[in-house]
């Protein structure tokens, strides 16, 4: 697999969020989604003074990753962990503090770039969609072993789908003539479960089904409600959190764990408020950013991001 054409989407604004917190001496970074390593470079060469921690649940990004870092190879630490395990991460390594944190969320441009991963609808792949393909059910298991209603839940909740009902019927009618193993077959039922008109616009409609399945093998949503206060705690006053989000489901729960953080607890209406219920975070951004029109043209996966950001202002006792 090439990646010498891979580009981190709105790396330039990444580094201009992040460095701020990144010049004094041994700082640190956790790049909580490491994948390919193009924020990790792109802060590694505008940072001097900065270590990133990278983890990755997928121990092929992180080989991959490594080769391209190798120049800054006594700057970097690679582990093999799921971002909701920042804390057992930095607690391993005798880390207290870390001046900056990253999400870059959703599947990587490395697991959709190879057929066999089973995560792009466009090719007929083995279902499988796993991030880390040494543990977990695939998105086969899901689909030949769930009941009707959690199936039609998932697509629902994880997909945003509207004819999840019928999706799923077609699925639990389907598996037992054969179970589902290939991508293209799943694809062609999705199709002919989605009345002719709702087909015409939003693209390739299996996108949506293909979403939620990845979210639900994966446990994507929970797993980020875990890490996102773990991220924010493992900050030193000062340190800054960016997180680029390619869905509403994640931008979600980006938008509510930082805007609560950033928000006083104090009553409505007291003239003086205690420390101990002034805001921890600084919001950096106002609402979400989006990638320019020029690099949306020049990269697709550009074209959903939305960025938010914050900066520690206050330890919390």
């Amino acid at each position: 697999m090439s990646t010498a054409s891979h580009v981190p989407v709105m790396v330039d604004r990444v580094v201009a969020l992040i460095a701020p917190a990144l010049t004094s001496p041994s700082t640190v970074l956790v790049d909580a989604t490491l994948g390919l390593g193009g924020h990790a470079r792109a802060v590694l060469a505008a940072c001097p003074s900065a270590t990133v921690v990278g983890l990755d649940r997928d121990s092929r990004a992180l080989d991959v990753a490594g080769e391209r870092l190798q120049e800054f190879a006594a700057r970097t630490v690679f582990v093999h962990a799921v971002y909701d395990e920042i804390t057992q991460v930095l607690e391993r390594l005798g880390i207290q503090r870390v001046q900056g944190v990253l999400f870059d969320l959703g599947v990587s441009s490395m697991q959709l770039d190879e057929p066999g991963r089973g995560f792009a609808y466009a090719q007929d792949a083995p279902l499988d969609m796993r991030m880390d393909q040494d543990s977990g059910r695939t998105a086969a298991d899901l689909l030949n072993s769930l009941s009707l209603q959690e199936l039609s839940r998932i697509l629902s909740r994880y997909g945003e789908e509207r004819f999840s009902r019928r999706i799923a019927e077609a699925v639990v009618r389907e598996r037992e003539r054969e179970p589902f193993s290939t991508s293209a077959r799943l694809v062609e039922l999705v199709r002919a479960a989605i009345p002719a008109p709702a087909r015409r616009t939003g693209g390739n409609p299996a996108k949506r089904t293909f979403q939620a399945l990845r979210i639900a093998v994966n446990d994507e949503l929970s797993g980020l409600e875990r890490a996102l206060p773990a991220a924010i705690d493992a900050l030193a006053v000062g340190g800054r959190i960016v997180v680029l989000s390619y869905h509403s489901l994640e931008d979600r729960l980006v938008k509510r764990e930082l805007n609560s953080r950033a928000t006083s607890t104090a009553p409505v209406g007291l003239p003086v408020v205690p420390p101990e219920h002034q805001p921890e975070l600084l919001m950096l951004t106002r609402g979400a950013e989006v990638a320019t029109p020029e690099e949306t043209a020049d990269n697709r996966r550009a074209a959903s991001v939305r960025l938010r950001a914050a900066e520690r202002i206050r330890e919390v006792a």
